[in-house]
């Protein structure tokens, strides 16, 4: 799809596209709202500033949209995505694989959402030490740390959407 097809669609149509990069309805909604975009600068521009705007519902929203760190999905789409960002994954040993399984859900219990970390590029070791330092903070401090990756990850997203 191109920059300009995004611009043209109705726009139920672009929200459902735009939830394939970011998983809030409400920043779905203002981004097709805010259409048309004049450029791809304009478009990240405008992604990153209504997703500040949200509240930490709206990013909890998003964060749900996401597999766990090591879930395994095999399904098109933003699924697909999540599997290639994470696939360092891939390689990981399996006592690193439990690591993180467990990590998962000691955050999720102390955080009431699941870990987020922007995993492109990253081993399945860095993803556990990040995690596991990410255990230590406060809510508060957790749930912004999680929008920046999530912001990180829609961006990343906007880019699958729309290659150049």
């Amino acid at each position: 799809m191109t920059l300009a097809e995004l611009n043209r669609l109705p726009r139920y149509r672009a929200e459902e596209e735009f939830l394939k990069c970011c998983g809030s309805r409400a920043w779905a909604r203002t981004m097709a709202r805010r259409r048309p975009f004049t450029n791809f600068d304009r478009l990240l521009q405008a992604a990153a500033e209504i997703w500040w705007h949200l509240d930490a519902t709206d990013w909890t929203e998003a964060f749900r949209a996401h597999p766990r760190i090591g879930e395994q999905q095999h399904v098109p789409g933003p699924a697909a995505w999540s599997a290639q960002e994470q696939s360092g994954m891939n390689r990981a040993p399996a006592a690193t694989a439990t690591a993180i399984e467990q990590a998962n859900q000691e955050y999720l219990a102390k955080f009431g959402f699941i870990f987020i970390i922007c995993a492109s590029g990253k081993t399945a070791q860095e993803m556990l030490a990040n995690l596991q330092s990410r255990l230590g903070n406060a809510r508060e401090e957790e749930i912004r740390l999680a929008a920046e990756e999530q912001n990180k990850i829609t961006l990343l997203r906007l880019k699958k959407l729309l290659p150049l």
